[in-house]
């Protein structure tokens, strides 16, 4: 019997022995960091990261700019890191693109948009790597490549399926404030220069004195925030496929140069202990009533890139590039992201992929990562190994790490222990009835409906109907009526169309 042939009754791993989950990744306890012996995840983002050559996986579309960001206020209670210092003016590079679409693809297709930022930091690179939306559509890692495979093609026709989209969805209830997001107006932002950015995951600050503190990056755009009508984005998509991409470099060529505003929310070390949403999940906002914002800094784009090729198509970006004064955090998408963005550059361009002009730090570097393809930048006849007795430095750093945090328990595949206000669906109703406008809750209405009648099927249908009503009952009971009543009318919108 051929491979093929032979039906194994659950997933394995490339070798053929059972795989242990396809949900869960290995941690410390519930909330703890996730183990380097999880086999099973490290070959799921090693293989998904090769999935593809060249183009990017997700993010495929998008284009970017340079800029200045300047801190304006005073933070130094909070971190160390230089760049966040009072006065300090550092040099980046920001890249803006779609999620689910091909490289061809238009950019005004409704899609979460990534946001992500190269700080060229006095302390080396500073990546933050976001979203025009603060959360995601999972909480664990594992998930990642399977998410990400619902909102590409079938694997026969070659084409995007609303009904697998949904599948996954209503499979995967933690998405429903994504998926809330994505189908209200954020999802067809008007322009890359009139919509938000945020770090979305959690990540830690620390100061001069050691005290760590939990924060969550929000840019606010200063254009303002507009929006696409999704026939306005039709029509667009139909006219210009690089409309967004055109706007940026247009506007900055111009002399407009877009501008946001960065504030963070500070949660003090202790609170996470015991908050009563867990704020590592992804998933999940921070109440600013709890934790308001505190503005940090204002982002300039003032300078176009020379050659796209080089200076975007190239650029490398991985949340695991932090500074001192900055850290990771228990977020267990961030730490599966910290691994897989860095390695998926080394598929996508090199294993050097550090050295082109545009992703190398503006400080002197002395790393013992050594030879590989297109090795340019070395270190000659100096020692390639640590510690050494030829003068080389090294780092030697031991005892417990500034940036980390404590974690015990047993190791297990669980998501977060819930707590208070832990549900999948009450931080999206909020979102629908009360920040939602009763004329935005009717186009969430006609959006969805559509999606759904894009050829969504039992019981994926059914499903999907639950899903809506658990977020709002009014919302969830007028998307079915108007899907059992409106069953003949074409799609309105999937998330590859406007």
């Amino acid at each position: 019997m051929s491979r093929n042939e032979q039906r194994p009754p659950a997933t394995t791993t490339g070798a053929g022995a059972p795989a242990p989950s396809d949900r869960d990744s290995l941690t410390i306890g519930p909330d703890g960091p996730i183990v380097l012996h999880d086999v099973h995840f490290l070959e799921q983002m090693a293989h998904f990261n090769r999935e593809k050559v060249i183009e990017r996986q997700p993010h495929a579309k998008g284009a970017g700019a340079f800029g200045i960001f300047e801190t304006t206020a005073d933070v130094s209670r909070y971190t160390r890191a230089a760049l966040f210092q009072p006065g300090t003016k550092t040099d980046l590079l920001i890249r803006f693109s779609t999620v689910a679409g091909e490289m061809g693809s238009p950019d005004t297709w409704r899609d979460v948009r990534g946001f992500s930022l190269k700080f060229y930091t006095s302390e080396g690179n500073y990546d933050l790597v976001g979203n025009n939306t603060p959360i995601f559509f999972v909480r664990d890692p594992m998930k990642f490549p399977h998410f990400i495979r619902s909102q590409k093609r079938l694997p026969d026709s070659g084409l995007r399926d609303n009904h697998m989209q949904w599948d996954f969805w209503t499979h995967n209830p933690e998405s429903a404030h994504q998926v809330t997001y994505l189908m209200g107006p954020r999802g067809l932002p008007r322009t890359w220069r009139h919509m938000n950015g945020y770090g979305s995951h959690t990540y830690m600050w620390i100061n001069d004195a050691g005290e760590r503190f939990w924060v969550k990056y929000h840019f606010h755009t200063r254009q303002g925030m507009a929006f696409f009508s999704n026939a306005e984005a039709m029509e667009m998509a139909g006219r210009d496929a690089d409309f967004h991409r055109r706007d940026l470099f247009d506007a900055i060529a111009r002399g407009e140069h877009p501008q946001w505003t960065l504030s963070v929310q500070v949660m003090p070390y202790e609170d996470a202990k015991t908050y009563r949403i867990n704020p590592f999940d992804l998933t999940k906002v921070w109440p600013h009533a709890d934790y308001p914002l505190i503005e940090v800094g204002v982002m300039t784009l003032d300078r176009n890139p020379e050659n796209f090729f080089a200076q975007v198509e190239q650029a490398a970006f991985s949340p695991g590039n932090t500074v001192p004064g900055i850290g990771l955090s228990p977020d267990k998408m961030l730490l599966g992201r910290a691994f897989a963005y860095n390695d998926a550059q080394r598929n996508r361009i090199g294993a050097n992929f550090h050295q082109l002009p545009v992703n190398q730090p503006k400080v002197p570097v002395n790393s013992y990562l050594f030879d590989g393809p297109m090795a340019y930048h070395h270190s000659g006849a100096a020692p390639v190994y640590a510690p050494n007795s030829g003068g080389r430095p090294w780092a030697e750093s031991s005892g417990t790490a500034d940036d980390g945090w404590e974690a015990d328990g047993a190791m297990v595949r669980s998501a977060y222990v819930l707590r208070a206000d832990d549900d999948d669906f009450s931080q999206p109703g909020v979102l629908v009835r009360e920040v939602f406008t009763e004329a935005e809750r009717g186009a969430l209405v006609e959006q969805v409906a559509g999606s759904l009648l894009g050829g969504v099927r039992s019981p994926v249908l059914e499903r999907a109907f639950e899903y809506w009503k658990n977020i709002d009952p009014d919302v969830g009971a007028r998307i079915e009526r108007k899907v059992r009543t409106d069953g003949a009318r074409e799609p309105a919108a999937g998330m590859g169309e406007s």
